[in-house]
């Protein structure tokens, strides 16, 4: 369900200022499922849940042009006083 955290700059601000965090999840996933795969894993309490599908891009290398992946973002928004840290100790 949920792929991979995405640590951008923009995710990080979100992060500490809004607490929102940014995931990669399953392009067959909706939002119910992002929210409860969510609170199940790292034990929280979740307000909103807003997703998106990313396009397709182009990417030549030399001569050769390839598609990168289609996938869905999710931006989730944590209950007051809820967080998830990624990295422990960083």
């Amino acid at each position: 369900m949920i792929q991979r955290p995405l640590v951008t700059e923009k995710s990080n601000i979100g992060r500490e200022e809004e607490n929102i965090v940014t995931l990669a999840v399953d392009p067959r996933a909706n939002k119910h499922e992002v929210r409860r795969a969510v609170e199940s894993l790292f034990d929280v309490k979740v307000l909103d849940v807003r997703t998106m599908v990313m396009p397709r891009k182009k990417r030549r290398v030399g001569k050769y042009l390839g598609r990168k992946p289609q996938w869905k973002k999710a931006i989730v928004r944590l209950a007051e006083g809820h967080s998830i840290e990624f990295f422990e100790g960083v």
